[in-house]
């Protein structure tokens, strides 16, 4: 048996195809088939190979920085949701490797590059809300809280990575200050939602596209999920990182996943309007937050194709900070980090 790709110096590569080898005959396995599927912002990488009579995925997770136990664990949460998440077929979560069933080669991020009609975009979305819905109802035992510390805690990010590693600019002790007051306020207003699980990345990258037979989307990536706040995981959606969705379509998918929401019981706000400023204030929560992560990522980690998507993080943050007087002093530096001018009140 050969595999076509890459070189013996890949150690973890054959140690996997050593892990794979008494496995074949079960599961029909054609190890020449192996080929790369797909690697994210982790240590993770992930391979397609043929079976007798499917596809499946060979998960590599180096346990000197990945731990297969969360995927695990939180694989066991989902499934009863009947939401589509991969089949565990065979675990040696010693060494760091998994095989899973094969949820499709296409996501959204993908699909959305090619224009779609609106019908068809809106009945996927409307599905995936479903999806959301559902994967919101499950047991969170054994999840780790995603609580005020916590919140505060990732928002460090920004400051340091974005503002004076990527940026170059110092910051002045009073919008130190200001940023402090900032986050509290944030964090806390934020974690003042009802608590279920977190996926912590429900975006185009980790949806598939539907199966034959099948109207919900697969998700993946969930091994980092957390209990927290609902709003999370409906502002990851309608505030994509990756994909830019105009305010008009993101109020439309979340008035519906909001009475989606309320006919399935969820603990959501009665009035729409104030669950429009919650699932906003956590969208500015997250996408300051991922602005510092991708500028960690290119600059500590050679990654710079996640630059590209600043443009977009940007659009978001400016949209909810311009709305609420409370985050006046943060549009203030948004506008001095990007070299915008105010004056009498408009940005120029």
């Amino acid at each position: 048996m050969s595999v076509p790709f890459p070189s013996t110096a890949d150690q973890r590569l054959q140690q996997a195809i050593a892990w794979l080898t008494p496995l074949k005959d079960r599961h029909g396995l054609q190890l020449d088939t192996l080929q790369p599927a797909s690697s994210d912002a982790s240590f993770r990488r992930y391979f397609r190979l043929q079976a007798a009579d499917r596809s499946l995925i060979l998960m590599d997770a180096p346990p000197a920085t990945e731990d297969c136990g969360p995927f695990l664990h939180v694989t066991q949460l989902l499934a009863p949701t009947g939401i589509h998440v991969p089949d565990i077929i065979a675990v040696d979560r010693e060494h760091g490797f998994m095989l899973l069933s094969d949820l499709g080669q296409d996501n959204f991020y993908h699909a959305l590059q090619a224009p779609m009609e609106q019908q068809a975009l809106d009945q996927l979305y409307r599905n995936t809300l479903l999806t959301l819905v559902k994967m919101q109802q499950a047991d969170i035992t054994g999840l780790p809280p995603y609580d005020e510390a916590r919140l505060l805690e990732e928002l460090q990010v920004f400051p340091e990575w974005y503002v004076q590693r990527y940026r170059q600019i110092e910051l002045s002790d009073k919008e130190k200050t200001m940023l402090t007051v900032t986050f509290n306020e944030l964090a806390k207003a934020n974690v003042q939602s009802a608590t279920v699980l977190v996926h912590r990345d429900f975006h185009s990258p980790n949806l598939m596209m539907p199966l034959p037979g099948q109207s919900e989307p697969g998700v993946i990536d969930y091994q980092d999920a957390l209990a927290g706040p609902i709003t999370y995981d409906i502002a990851s959606l309608v505030m994509d990182a990756r994909h830019t969705w105009p305010e008009e379509q993101q109020l439309d998918w979340a008035i519906r996943y909001w009475q989606a929401a309320v006919e399935a019981g969820l603990d959501v706000p009665a009035d729409f309007a104030v669950f429009h400023q919650q699932y906003e204030w956590m969208s500015l929560q997250r996408n300051l937050r991922i602005l510092g992560v991708f500028a960690r990522l290119s600059l500590r980690d050679g990654k710079h194709h996640y630059l590209d998507h600043m443009p977009r993080l940007l659009q978001y943050v400016h949209q909810v900070a311009s709305r609420y007087q409370t985050f006046s002093g943060l549009l203030r530096l948004l506008n001095r980090l990007e070299g915008r001018q105010t004056i009498l009140g408009m940005t120029v």
